[in-house]
């Protein structure tokens, strides 16, 4: 009964270990292609990548991405032939030049413009409540209790 068992989750290890390194080889069998329909837009489906996009023309770029890797050119040269194409609208990401560099710094400078902006409020409300504490006086009940526990 417990060898019975043991064999069982043996075999199961050895199943998954069998399945994990052939996922594992296929995906080093995919190239750059297919990361780049998931990191390039879709000229053809507005606000999806091209690997997301379900269009027919969607299904054609993708296979030529395969077809560019296995002729042996370049993720660079392809990029740049499909931004000759299609324009910056195929970058999911937009350049760090130009207009892109503002798309990139605003962002950024807001945010740390709102944290200063919040940083100093904050440091400024606690400045006037520790003053407001300092410079309410103690009533006479409260200054003997005070009296007390300093005594003991």
């Amino acid at each position: 009964m417990l060898r019975g068992r043991v064999a069982r989750v043996l075999l199961a290890l050895t199943l998954a270990a069998g399945l994990a390194s052939a996922a594992a080889a296929d995906e080093r069998a995919q190239g750059w292609a297919y990361d780049a329909a998931n990191e390039l837009m879709s000229p053809f489906c507005p606000g999806r990548t091209l690997d997301a996009c379900t269009s027919p023309q969607a299904a054609t770029l993708r296979a030529w991405l395969i077809v560019q890797e296995a002729a042996g050119r370049s993720r660079e040269e392809v990029e740049a032939e499909l931004l000759a194409r299609y324009g910056d609208e195929i970058l999911a990401r937009p350049r760090a030049e130009g207009m892109g560099l503002a798309a990139w710094g605003v962002p950024i400078a807001v945010f740390l413009a709102g944290g200063g902006f919040v940083a100093l409020y904050l440091r400024r409300q606690t400045r006037e409540a520790h003053a407001r504490a300092r410079s309410t006086p103690l009533t006479p009940e409260l200054e003997r209790l005070v009296d007390e526990e300093l005594r003991r």
